[in-house]
C-alpha cells in the first residue's frame, strides 16, 4: 500500500474513532401514499416503467417471446447481447460491438416494483446495457420484487461487482428544461415480462 493512501485511511480511522455508532435506520418505508400503486408487484412495475418512458411487453412462453423477437429484430442492422442472454431470447441477427450496435439485449437479474425499475448486472456488459440507442431487457415475472429490499436479499449469495437500476430510457432536462432522451444511454428500453 502507498504511504499516500495509509495516511489517508489513517486520518479516516481517526475521524471515527471519536464518533457515536449509528443504528442501522431499518428497512426503506413506503415513500408514496398507499393505494397509488397496485398491491400485485408485476402491475406496480409496469405501471410506473411505462410512467418512466419505458415498454414493457409480457410473454405466456419463450416460444411467444421468439416469434416476437424474430419479427421485432428484423428491423436493426446489427445487435449487441449481454453475456446471460441464452438461447431462444438471442435475436439471429448479425452481432457489432455495443457502440455500432444499433441494438442491445439484455437479461435483468430481477425488477423492482416500487421504482419500477430493472436490476442489471454489470456482468451481463455494461455497454451493452447503455450505448445501443435500443435496449431490449427480459425479465422474468417470478423475479419482479414488490421492495429493493427483497430484491437485494434475493441476490444476497450473488452479489457482482456493480448493479445498475434502469427506469426506463436515458432522459435529461438540463440544458432549458426540455426532456431529451438518450443522452446518457438508451432512447428506448423495453421490459419483456417472461411468464
Amino acid at each position: 500500500m502507498s504511504d499516500a493512501r495509509e495516511r489517508i485511511l489513517g486520518r479516516v480511522r481517526e475521524a471515527l474513532e471519536h464518533r457515536n455508532p449509528v443504528d442501522h435506520p431499518g428497512e426503506f418505508g413506503a415513500w408514496r401514499p398507499e393505494g397509488i400503486l397496485p398491491s400485485e408487484p408485476l402491475e406496480a412495475f409496469t405501471m410506473l416503467f411505462t410512467a418512466a418512458g419505458g415498454e414493457v411487453l409480457r410473454f405466456d412462453s419463450e416460444v411467444g417471446a421468439r416469434a416476437w423477437l424474430d419479427d421485432f429484430a428484423s428491423a436493426f442492422e446489427t445487435v449487441s447481447v449481454g453475456e446471460t442472454v441464452r438461447g431462444a431470447l438471442c435475436p439471429e441477427r448479425p452481432e457489432a460491438s455495443p457502440e455500432a450496435a444499433s441494438m442491445g439485449v439484455s437479461m435483468a437479474r430481477c425488477a423492482i416494483a416500487e421504482t419500477g425499475s430493472l436490476v442489471l448486472d454489470a456482468r451481463d456488459g455494461r455497454r451493452t446495457q447503455l450505448l445501443p440507442p435500443t435496449h431490449l431487457v427480459w425479465v422474468r415475472a417470478a423475479d419482479i420484487h414488490a421492495t429493493l429490499a427483497g430484491a437485494l436479499r434475493a441476490m444476497k449469495g450473488d452479489l457482482p461487482s456493480g448493479l445498475g437500476l434502469h427506469s426506463g430510457p436515458s432522459k435529461s432536462a438540463d440544458i432549458g428544461q426540455i426532456t431529451v432522451k438518450g443522452v446518457h444511454g438508451p432512447g428506448r428500453v423495453i421490459a419483456a415480462i417472461l411468464s
